[in-house]
């Protein structure tokens, strides 16, 4: 699968500046397939090193962190003769030995001729930073996600519906009705599989929602294992139950994360480490409400006032046990539902963008889902679920900011009229 990841990838090792390279984000979205085959199609050989299967890797940095050090004993591990410039040396789950982590500072120093590539999960929450120096200055750092719908319909053979969707955006021209049509139906399977790559992989190969539900579940009990594992049993709890509580967050009309809904009585202080937790691992995104619409928009935070998303929404409508026939022939029995699923999905192809989203909300209860800086404008985007013409809340907005122009994401077809430009919603990605 063609993943944007690659691109990066090359302009790191192509760069003058380049330093080791810290690629985290969540279990599974395809850190170490996107690496390998990055490694296999640009250097002549790759030393691997797994702390997690390995355990003789961990006596071998306790020993030193300069390189030529590590070097030798690393070529000696691997069976691998490992060259400067020729060898990619990748370290895969490197949260699980902080020394190998610290390492990076002296191969930036000392050894900037090698290309170091590492990879972990949970470096937020599993690296103990008051007692190991993390080598701040001293890498390159890249977050990896899911798959975004663009990646999921190049997977599946379609680049020049692609084309085709991001001409239409670029030109504000409407789609032909039949393409149209068929990117409707590629965001409707987007929605159930989403963007995990084992789960896109299969059902590309069977077509099989049931298949791609049982990987989601996997990966979903994987994140429950993990939270057992890098949590004291107090806060493994309080994290379980925010966990388990923003499918309920999403049902809402008012998709606003409350306590209350969590547990009775429920209170920031006894549930914000749980929200960090999932947030820093990489299992949830969160984004918070600004007061005003004026740069910077982090003058104008709310703390107080946030939305949690999971970080895939095919995720999430695993661990709401969605039907597929209620997506696919779009049935009223989601209708509590699928506003919050909606945002969901374009909350993640916002974050693979590598915006940093707010929402907008006013004491009278006006709200725009998503407020971003795109090219330097502060742009306002209004998500509906369906074909409703009705932007009342976007209207107030603009009539308050006079923004250039606002973005309203829909299943109608491309458009641009009052300063609205219209979006499918399988184009968030062109955002």
């Amino acid at each position: 699968m063609e993943r944007k990841i690659s691109k990066y990838l090359l302009d790191w090792k192509q760069s003058k500046e380049r330093k080791p390279l810290i690629l985290q984000g969540a279990r599974q979205v395809g850190k170490t397939y996107s690496i390998l085959e990055f490694g296999k199609e640009n250097y002549d050989n790759i030393a691997y090193f797994n702390f997690e299967s390995n355990p003789f890797l961990h006596d071998l940095f306790e020993e030193s962190l300069e390189p030529s050090v590590l070097i030798p004993g690393l070529s000696s591990i691997s069976k691998q003769t490992i060259v400067s410039e020729k060898t990619l040396v990748f370290f895969d789950e490197i949260q699980l030995c902080e020394r190998a982590l610290t390492s990076l500072k002296y191969f930036c120093e000392m050894a900037p001729a090698y290309h170091v590539i590492v990879a972990g999960s949970l470096l937020g929450v599993a690296v103990n930073r008051e007692k190991f120096s993390f080598p701040v200055g001293k890498v390159d750092m890249k977050t990896m996600y899911p798959l975004d719908i663009e990646e999921f319909m190049l997977a599946h053979g379609e680049k020049e519906l692609v084309d085709e969707i991001v001409h239409s955006f670029t030109n504000n021209v409407s789609m032909p009705v039949a393409k149209h049509y068929v990117a409707e139906e590629y965001y409707k399977k987007y929605l159930l599989v989403g963007g995990m790559p084992e789960c896109v992989k299969n059902f590309i190969e069977t077509e099989n929602y049931t298949l791609a539900k049982h990987n989601q579940t996997m990966i979903l009990e994987s994140y429950l294992k993990d939270m057992s594992k890098y949590n004291s049993n107090n806060d493994n709890k309080k994290t379980r139950l925010v966990y388990e509580n923003i499918t309920v967050q999403l049902s809402r009309k008012n998709t606003r994360f409350q306590y209350k809904l969590v547990k009775s009585g429920g209170r920031a202080s006894e549930f914000e480490n749980a929200i960090e937790w999932l947030t820093l691992s990489g299992i949830a995104n969160k984004i918070y409400r600004v007061e005003s619409a004026k740069k910077p928009l982090s003058n104008y935070l709310d703390m107080d006032s946030f939305k949690v998303y999971f970080s895939d929404v095919g995720l999430l409508c695993a661990k709401k046990d969605i039907v597929p026939e209620d997506i696919l022939f779009n049935t009223g029995d989601l209708n509590d539902f699928k506003g919050g699923m909606v945002e969901n999905y374009v909350c993640n192809q916002l974050v693979v963008n590598e915006y940093k989203s707010y929402y907008w909300e006013t004491v009278r209860k006006a709200e725009v889902d998503f407020i971003v800086q795109r090219e330097g404008k502060i742009i306002p985007i209004e998500v509906k679920s369906g074909d409703n013409a009705k932007a009342k809340s976007l209207r107030v907005y603009m009539d308050l900011y006079q923004p250039e122009y606002a973005i309203k994401l829909s299943t109608k077809n491309f458009g641009f009229e009052n300063k609205i430009k219209t979006i499918p919603l399988y184009a968030a990605f062109c955002i």
